[in-house]
């Protein structure tokens, strides 16, 4: 039965148990495949890691090509470093309607360290229980909500915005290219031997934000310096595989 409208699923005693290692097992264990995937199957760089560091309280910000984006940004900073430092695992805020349509596929998004995202994505449940991990962990998020259509870095939304203010946090944009040819919209099956680039620019000063009130512009307006940065940070790394193209060989 779907699981995409209402309330997020409900959790027994056992799972609550049992969550610290089976979430390690099963995010450990599909990083690790996801591994093979982007770094074996596929040709991925990463650049720029050691702007991310270990510190909790770290939000990565990235703009958004396909559904498997969370896994390659946070296996990309911190696998495998992640197998002795479970707490690096990042935590990823999910659509209802992606990842939570069967119980089956439900299990494994909480046990992939999701966040519930209810359609509309206007949801202060899930803003709330953001607010409560960030700060103890490492979370990915897309601030623009949904998957380009052709390429290009979509506005943000407000709600990101009011998740820094309230959190404080450290935030690293990441920008991604070439996951559109891995797994375009409507594919569900990923394609291989492509080109993935991932990089991790250096933490954003958003000081002047935290002087103004807490509003809905504030956030709106902090937001749209964070997706300015991300879309320049895009830019000049497709500058930089155009270039590359140019002078390979033929």
């Amino acid at each position: 039965m779907a699981r995409h409208s209402g309330t997020p699923p409900r959790r027994g005693r056992l799972f609550r148990l049992l969550w610290p290692v089976t979430s390690y097992l099963v995010t450990n264990l599909t990083v690790t495949v996801f591994w093979v995937l982007f770094f074996v199957l596929n040709r991925t760089r990463v650049s720029g890691r050691k702007n991310v560091g270990t510190a909790p309280n770290t939000l990565l910000l990235s703009n958004h090509q396909s559904m498997l984006d969370s896994f390659l940004v946070g296996l990309a900073a911190f696998y495998p470093r992640s197998l002795l430092q479970p707490h690096l695992l990042p935590w990823n805020p999910a659509a209802a309607e992606n990842f939570y349509r069967t119980p089956i596929l439900a299990w494994l998004a909480d046990n992939w360290r999701c966040i519930w995202v209810q359609p509309g994505r206007r949801d202060l449940h899930a803003l709330h229980r953001m607010i409560q991990v960030l700060p103890r962990g490492v979370m990915t998020l897309f601030p623009e909500g949904t998957r380009t259509r052709d390429g290009s870095v979509g506005p943000g939304h407000a709600g990101t915005g009011l998740l820094i203010l309230a959190t404080r946090a450290r935030v690293i944009p990441v920008t991604i290219e070439g996951m559109r040819e891995v797994l375009p919209i409507g594919r569900s099956v990923p394609r291989i031997f492509r080109r993935i680039s991932v990089t991790y620019g250096p933490p954003l000063d958003y000081a002047e934000f935290l002087a103004r009130p807490r509003t809905r512009q504030t956030a709106q307006a902090l937001i749209d310096r964070v997706m300015a940065a991300i879309r320049a940070q895009h830019e000049e790394l497709r500058r930089l595989i155009l270039a590359e193209t140019a002078s390979a060989p033929t």
